[in-house]
């Protein structure tokens, strides 16, 4: 298979490369919401193809279309929501397992929460289950634990819980399916190598499917935080013959080209702004100085927005809005602003902030 990487076909004694593949609900699901068992069975029929491979995580939205039917007068409510998803996790689980099982590939359901993301320590809880898990021969399927969570049921649908995992883990690619099959031109036709993603966020309608709470602006956003840390991004559907297999080599959908990155795992981590809390703007000073390497201060923050605490996870922007940097911040966002003209007062250490 001429997609995989070269080091399979030598016999060289590394660590299989991660693949991280989400599936949004409008792409495994009917127009009614219950799962797709073609599609289903398809992707278990292809990811089966290139297990040996890679060390696969498998992130499926879904389960409120699979639940719903189960909750009686059913309007769409968050209650019913997060009850609808508590009857379709496990209903879509099963399906998993069962076309995976015949190539005696096992599945395990892991249902994550925001603050696996917020902790270090946690995170790396989860990292090492998923190294157990693969060990063991098992794909783990991911979803939000939407039953307890108090924020919106799910991480942009599914998109950004994807990234975080495939940038957090630090994959070799991270693959979308859609069901349009790929980022579409103004003639509707798919764009197949993107190596700038904000030259394409023209190309986005803002429509999305009844089914999904995402779409193609919230996978682009995140693709272009996965390729900044020279994460490979496929968007691909499931409406041609092995077209996972296909995008995988470069055959089919969009490909948003990586770009190249030498940071650490836990600045990759860091970087990810998992569970960013709020966001400081700074001056043309300030900018400067993170570039060379040096830490935040508070005479060079101009903005402060949204309330955080000492150590959460913060976005900073330099003067023409654009996004530089994701830091931990060490203060807090009150603590911040009163201190805005106080010189030597540190908003963000060097070691902590992640230039992008």
């Amino acid at each position: 298979m001429d997609h995989l990487p070269a080091c399979i076909y030598l016999n060289i004694k590394v660590s299989k490369p991660i693949l991280v593949i989400k599936f949004g609900t409008a792409s495994i699901t009917l127009p009614s919401g219950e799962p797709d068992v073609r599609i289903i069975s398809e992707i278990a029929r292809q990811v089966s193809e290139i297990h040996a491979h890679y060390r696969i995580i498998i992130v499926s939205s879904g389960a409120v279309g699979a639940g719903k039917a189960y909750i009686q007068d059913y309007k769409g409510s968050m209650t019913q929501r997060k009850a609808a998803a508590s009857v379709g996790n496990p209903l879509l689980v099963g399906l998993y397992a069962s076309y995976f099982a015949p190539n005696k590939i096992y599945i395990a359901q892991s249902l994550c929460e925001r603050q696996h993301f917020a902790n270090r320590s946690k995170f790396l809880q989860l990292k090492e289950t998923f190294e157990e898990l693969w060990q063991n021969n098992i794909i783990p399927i991911v979803n939000e634990n939407d039953v307890v969570s108090d924020r919106e049921l799910k991480f942009s649908d599914n998109d950004e819980l994807a990234t975080l995992l495939a940038v957090g883990f630090g994959a070799e690619c991270l693959m979308f399916c859609t069901s349009v099959g790929g980022l579409l031109d103004e003639h509707g036709k798919i764009i197949r190598n993107v190596s700038n993603v904000n030259e394409v966020f023209k190309f986005v309608k803002t429509d999305k499917s009844f089914l999904g709470l995402g779409g193609m602006a919230s996978k682009l956003t995140f693709a272009k935080l996965a390729a900044r840390m020279a994460i490979r991004v496929v968007i691909f559907g499931m409406n041609q013959e092995n077209e996972l297999l296909q995008a995988l080599k470069g055959n089919a959908g969009t490909l948003i080209q990586p770009g190249k990155s030498t940071l650490s795992s836990r600045n990759r981590w860091l970087g990810s702004g998992g569970l960013v809390s709020g966001r400081l703007q700074i001056d043309e000073g300030a900018s400067k100085a993170l570039l060379r390497r040096k830490s935040l201060l508070a005479v060079g923050v101009t903005e402060v927005t949204g309330e955080f605490e000492s150590g959460e996870i913060i976005e900073i922007y330099s003067p023409d809005e654009e996004m530089i940097a994701v830091a931990r911040a060490r203060e807090t966002s009150s603590s911040i602003r009163q201190n805005l003209k106080t010189l030597n007062f540190e908003v963000a250490h060097a070691n902590d902030i992640v230039l992008l």
